[in-house]
Formats: structure tokens, C-alpha cells, sequence
């Protein structure tokens, strides 16, 4: 008759514990990646939401400056045509709301895991961050004529 062979309960219990203090080192590095992604991420957004209003801008420059078969854009208000889409303007730059700059950054709330409160200034927050208030952006249309909008650096210590 042979022996069984197997673990016994002070190998079983060895095994777990060393399995446990890895886990105890791998927890906190990868919420400190998903952190870090979302800063990430919200950094990428800032970089678009920018991009997006100058060349809106530039758009709009070139609908005042008739070269334009059909202008829509004036120096106070109006429209122009980005990728097919009807972006909103104020004084030559996308407006702080879903049809302005939220359309020219083509920023899609539910895939890109955002949330968005409307007002000017627009806030951007990214969703699933520990404290979504400072995992924010926010874009504010040009208080005049002749001004650029106001897009502050992100605030993202709470990501």
C-alpha cells in the first residue's frame, strides 16, 4: 500500500500568507495606476478641449475673412463646421456648453467616463476620481470680443 501524498496544513497556511503580503504590496501600486490614469486622461482632455477651440477659432477666421462660400461665423456669434458637425461660437471661439466645445473636442460623456457641468465655465470632471472636484477641468467662453477663452491648467490632485 502506498503513502498518500499531499500539502500539509503548515505548507497550506505558509503558502496563503506569502500570498497575502504580496497582495498587501500590489494593492496600493495599482490604485496608485488608476490614479494616475486619470490624471492622465484628463490631461489628454485639457490638450483636446485647447486644440479644439483654436482651430475652431481658425475656422471662424476664415468665414470673417470671405474666403467661405457660405460664412457662419461672426466676430460675435455663429457657427462653423468641424468633421460634419455645427460647432456654436462666441467672439470667434467655441461657446462653454454640449453644442460649443464639448462638440469641437468631440468629447463623448458616457465612453469617455466624464461627467460634464454645463454653466460658464463648462466643468469637466472625470468620473470614478476620489474627489471629482479637484479631477476637474473647466473652459470659460471669452468674456469679450477680442479675448481668448479662459482654460485654466487642470486641477487633478484628487484623481
Amino acid at each position: 500500500m502506498k503513502a498518500q501524498r499531499g500539502f500539509t496544513l503548515i505548507e497550506l497556511i505558509v503558502v496563503i500568507s506569502i500570498i497575502g503580503i504580496l497582495a498587501a504590496f500590489a494593492l496600493p501600486r495599482y490604485i496608485n495606476m488608476q490614479s494616475q490614469s486619470r490624471a492622465a486622461k484628463l490631461s489628454a482632455i485639457y490638450g483636446a478641449v485647447r486644440s479644439a477651440a483654436s482651430l475652431a477659432s481658425a475656422a471662424c477666421r476664415v468665414d470673417q475673412g470671405g474666403v467661405s462660400v457660405n460664412p457662419t461665423c461672426t466676430q460675435d456669434a455663429g457657427s462653423v463646421n468641424m468633421d460634419g458637425l455645427a460647432v456654436t461660437m462666441r467672439f470667434g471661439y467655441p461657446t462653454a456648453d454640449g453644442a460649443g466645445i464639448v462638440t469641437a473636442a468631440q468629447l463623448t460623456p458616457q465612453v469617455d467616463q466624464l461627467t460634464i457641468l454645463q454653466g460658464n465655465p463648462l466643468v469637466i470632471q472625470i468620473r470614478g476620481a476620489s474627489d471629482p472636484s479637484n479631477c476637474q477641468m473647466t473652459y470659460q467662453e471669452p468674456p469679450a470680443r477680442g479675448q481668448a477663452p479662459i482654460v485654466p491648467a487642470p486641477s487633478n490632485g484628487g484623481c
